[in-house]
């Protein structure tokens, strides 16, 4: 793993630090699934004790990113497609919420607000498309879920959302390499928003459902491209 690229801040724990750090490495699969984690190479990388780099990885074993096997060492967890189905689950109950409340919010102004932020949005994804950016285009697509949660009046939905497709934003940077998964996010982005924009709950609700179910779609064909990367759900 490389370099943190700044030192690490004098005003936050460091063990809450080295936890975020690599937790964003596990997501973005720059540590990829299987890969051995060293305690004293993250202690030497991150110039602290292993006390905090300790901390962390526990409260990484805790999420499931990381196990720990006596005798043999600390390694990135492998994908498990159970852990992925409820993570879907949970992200698509709390999405089609998000968006049925906002159809249904009857302050055109509030509605208006979000359309606005959102093709903003869409914009720049499209842009990132022509750029061939997978990696702007990722972070867009987390911005647009974020700001559709934003405009309820539930300030931990927006966290909820985030903390549960940790697990599907592992394999999701393996399947945005996909060709057409771009065109197909953006239309379905408009789709979604313009169901909010003329207060159509029913839509609203069938346009995320399926925005939900087409990126599940995709998700699937991961583990037959790369099977090394995926745990036998069976025998755990």
């Amino acid at each position: 793993m490389n370099t943190p690229p700044n030192a690490l801040s004098y005003h936050r724990p460091a063990a809450s630090q080295i936890f975020e750090f690599v937790r964003n490495a596990i997501i973005s699969m720059k540590l990829m699934p299987g890969q051995l984690i060293s305690e004293t190479a993250l202690a030497q990388e991150f110039g602290v004790s292993r006390t905090p780099v300790r901390e962390a990885l526990i409260k990484l074993n805790n999420i499931g990113f990381i196990e720990v096997l006596p005798q043999r060492g600390t390694y990135v967890s492998k994908l498990s497609m159970e852990k992925i189905l409820e993570a879907r689950f949970i992200r698509e109950a709390l999405e089609i919420s998000v968006v049925s409340q906002l159809a249904a919010n009857s302050d055109d102004s509030l509605r208006n607000e979000v359309v606005l932020a959102c093709e903003k949005i869409i914009t720049e994804q499209k842009n990132a498309v022509k750029a061939n950016d997978s990696l702007t285009f990722q972070l867009l697509d987390d911005e647009f879920h974020q700001t559709l949660a934003k405009f309820v009046p539930y300030p931990r939905v927006g966290h909820l959302i985030e903390s549960e497709k940790a697990h599907m934003d592992r394999i999701r940077n393996l399947s945005f390499n996909l060709s057409d998964q771009y065109k197909r996010v953006i239309t379905q982005h408009a789709a979604i928003l313009n169901a909010i924009k003329i207060g159509a709950v029913e839509k609203s609700i069938q346009s995320m459902s399926l925005h939900m179910q087409d990126v599940f779609n995709i998700l699937k064909l991961i583990p037959q491209e790369h099977p090394e990367y995926f745990t036998d759900d069976k025998n755990n």
